[in-house]
C-alpha cells in the first residue's frame, strides 16, 4: 500500500549520528507523519492523544527510503501527473508523482488511474490534489449504473468492481491494524485472526433510510453552469453537493434506498416546485423558506415482510395547510402508512425537529431483525442496512459466546435504541445498557416492552464523561459490548474497561482508525499514561454494510488476559 514520505530536510536532520539512535527518532518521525494525514479526516477533539493510533495510511520503509533522496515538493496550483496506487480510509486515492516517488491524496481516484491533479494544499510530506483530467482508466472499471456517481459523494466507487472494492476495504482494515493497532504478529501468517470481509448480498437498494434536503441553490457541473437559472428552476430537492454545505444536487431518484421510496420521491419533485402551491426550500444564507429535509424510512410489516414507508418533511415551521397537497398525493402510494411533519426552527441544518406532528397514518414503522419487532419513529436510530445488520447481528453473537443458560450478564455500551441487547437478552441473565441520546433510550425501553422482555435495562448516560463511580449500578458483566459512534471510545471509558477486567468484550466499529486505537490500548497500553493493557485480540471481522462507499464495519473479539 502507498505510503506517506519523509520529506528530505527530515531525513537530514535525523541523519546525523547514527545507531540505535537514529532509529528511534527515525520511526518517531514516521509515527508524527501518520498523525499528520490522519489530521486531515479527524479534528483535534476527536484524537485522544498518541499520535500513532490515527494513522489512516500506512508506512512503508520502502517508499521513505526511495523518497528521502529527492527533494521536489509540489506548489499550491502546480498540475501534476500522477498514478493512483491503492485506496486509503475514506475512500481517498493514495497517488505517486512519476520518478519522485511523493504522495499524494485525491479523492475521487480509483487504483491505477492516471490522470492529472492540482495541487491544492501541500503539507511538506504529503499534498492533496483534485482531479483535472483521467488518462487513463483505472484496474476494476465499470460503469457506473447511477447517473449521479461522478458528482454525488454518496457512492464514491460505484465505478469499481465489487471484488476491487472488498479487497481495498480489506486491506485497509489490515494495514490499519498492523500500524496503527500494532497487531503484525497476530494478522501475519497462516492463522491470522483477520478474517475474510464478508460481502454484502445485496448492492443496491439495501439502505431503508434516506435524507434529502431542499436547497434554493442548485448545484450544476461545470458545463453547465453557463445556463440562467432564476426562481423555482434554482431550486433542488437531493444530496449536498461535495463541500457545498448551501447547494444542493438535484436528484430524481437514488439507487440506494428502496423502489417504493424512489416512487415517493418522484412523487414530491413532480410538484413542489410548483409555484401555485407557494412551497420554498429554507434558504441558508437567508434563514428564509419552509422545506428544510425529506426523509424516507423503509420498513416491512411483521408476519408478512411487505414494505411499509415513513416520509419525514423537516420544515421551518408548521403550516400543515402548505403541505396538504403532497400529502394528499404520496398517501395514495399504498406502501405509505406514516406521514410526519418535524419543525426545526433554528437556523440550523439539523433533521431533528423540537416539535414534531403526525400527518398521515402513525407515527411509527415496524422493521424485524433477528426475530425481534421493532417501532421506529422519525428520529430513531436504526441500522441503515437491514439485511445485512441480520449478519452483522449474528457475527456479535456468535463472538459474544453466551452459553444460552440464562446465568451471563451482558453490559452493552452505546446501546442505541437497543437492538443488539435485544438480541443477546434471549440468552442472558440481564443485560444494561448505555446511551447518550434520550430518545434512543425511550425506543430501546418501548422495543424491550413490546418483544416482552423483561431482563433488559436502558439507562441514558454520556459514556464520554463517566464519573469514577460508573459501574456500581450493575453486577460485574461477564461480556461487554462496545459500539461506539466514529471518534471510537474516550480514554476515561478504555481505564474503566480495563479496571473492570470482564472476561469477553466484542468491540463493534463503523471506523477502523478508531478501533485499531482502542483495540491497541486494551490490548498493549498507553505507556505515556502509565495505562497496562490486559486483553488479547482473538479476532477482527470486517463487514461490508454499504457497498459502493467507504464505510466499513469491524467485529473484534478479545479476551482478558
Amino acid at each position: 500500500m502507498a505510503a506517506t514520505i519523509v520529506p528530505t530536510h527530515g531525513f537530514r536532520q535525523l541523519s546525523i549520528g547514527g545507531g540505535p539512535l537514529l532509529l528511534r527518532r527515525f520511526r518517531k518521525h514516521q509515527r508524527n507523519l501518520c498523525s499528520l494525514v490522519a489530521s486531515l479526516s479527524y479534528p483535534q477533539e476527536q484524537r485522544e492523544g498518541s499520535s500513532k493510533t490515527l494513522a489512516e495510511l500506512s508506512i512503508n520503509d520502502d517508499d521513505i527510503a526511495k523518497s528521502s533522496s529527492s527533494s521536489y515538493f509540489p506548489k499550491r496550483g502546480e498540475t501534476l501527473e500522477l498514478v493512483c496506487e491503492s485506496l486509503a480510509f475514506k475512500g481517498i486515492g493514495v497517488c505517486k508523482v512519476e520518478e519522485t516517488g511523493f504522495v499524494v491524496m485525491c479523492d475521487r481516484a480509483l487504483p491505477g488511474e492516471r490522470f492529472i491533479g492540482r495541487v491544492t494544499r501541500k503539507k511538506g510530506s504529503y499534498a492533496q490534489v483534485t482531479k483535472v483530467e483521467t488518462i487513463s482508466s483505472h484496474w476494476d472499471s465499470v460503469e457506473a449504473p447511477c447517473e449521479y456517481a461522478a458528482y454525488c459523494g454518496g457512492c464514491k466507487t460505484q465505478n469499481l468492481t465489487y471484488e476491487a472494492q472488498l479487497r481495498a476495504k480489506e486491506q485497509q482494515v489490515r494495514e490499519l491494524m498492523i500500524h496503527v493497532g500494532r497487531f503484525s504478529d497476530e494478522i501475519s501468517g497462516s492463522s491470522s485472526i483477520m478474517k475474510s470481509i464478508v460481502p454484502c448480498d445485496i448492492q443496491f437498494h439495501y439502505r431503508n433510510k434516506m435524507e434529502f434536503s431542499f436547497g434554493a441553490w442548485k448545484w450544476l457541473p461545470k458545463e453547465l453552469l453557463g445556463e440562467k437559472q432564476e426562481g423555482s428552476d434554482n431550486y433542488a430537492l437531493g444530496l449536498h453537493a461535495p463541500g457545498f454545505f448551501d447547494k444542493v444536487l438535484h436528484v430524481e431518484k437514488c439507487l440506494l434506498q428502496s423502489e417504493p421510496a424512489n416512487l415517493v420521491l418522484a412523487a414530491i419533485q413532480d410538484c413542489w416546485r410548483d409555484p401555485q402551491l407557494a412551497l420554498s426550500p429554507y434558504d441558508v444564507h437567508s434563514h428564509k423558506g419552509f422545506l428544510k429535509h425529506l426523509m424516507l424510512r423503509t420498513g416491512r410489516t411483521a408476519g408478512t415482510d411487505s414494505l411499509e414507508l415513513m416520509v419525514n418533511f423537516v420544515t421551518s415551521s408548521y403550516k400543515p395547510d402548505l403541505l396538504k397537497p403532497l400529502v394528499e398525493k404520496i398517501s395514495a402510494i399504498p406502501e405509505v402508512v406514516s406521514i410526519m411533519n418535524n419543525v426545526n426552527t433554528s437556523v440550523g441544518n439539523t433533521s431533528v425537529g423540537e416539535m414534531e406532528y403526525t400527518l398521515h397514518g402513525r407515527s411509527t414503522i415496524t422493521e424485524t431483525l433477528r426475530g425481534l419487532t421493532f417501532q421506529i419513529s422519525a428520529n430513531s436510530f436504526f441500522q441503515t442496512n437491514t439485511s445485512q445488520a441480520e449478519v452483522l447481528y449474528k457475527l456479535i453473537e456468535d463472538c459474544a459466546g453466551l452459553r444460552g443458560d440464562g446465568s451471563e450478564i451482558v453490559l452493552d455500551l452505546f446501546c442505541g435504541t437497543g437492538t443488539i441487547g435485544l438480541t443477546l437478552a434471549r440468552r442472558a441473565k440481564h443485560v444494561y445498557g448505555y446511551e447518550v441520546v434520550p430518545q434512543a433510550v425511550s425506543d430501546a425501553n418501548r422495543n424491550a416492552k413490546l418483544n416482552k422482555i423483561s431482563n433488559a435495562t436502558f439507562v441514558q448516560g454520556d459514556l464520554n464523561k463517566i464519573s469514577e463511580n460508573f459501574g456500581s449500578d450493575f453486577p460485574k458483566p461477564d461480556i461487554v459490548i462496545s459500539d461506539p459512534n466514529r471518534p471510537g471510545m474516550h480514554l476515561k471509558l478504555i481505564k474503566f474497561l480495563l479496571k473492570l477486567k470482564a472476561p469477553r468484550i466484542v468491540y463493534v466499529s463503523c471506523n477502523p482508525s478508531t478501533c485499531a486505537r482502542d483495540l491497541d490500548y486494551l490490548c498493549h497500553g498507553v505507556e505515556e499514561k502509565n495505562i497496562e493493557g490486559c486483553y488479547r485480540l482473538r479476532s477482527i471481522q470486517p463487514v461490508d454494510m454499504f457497498p459502493h462507499t467507504p464505510h466499513i464495519e469491524c467485529v473484534c473479539l478479545l479476551e482478558l488476559v
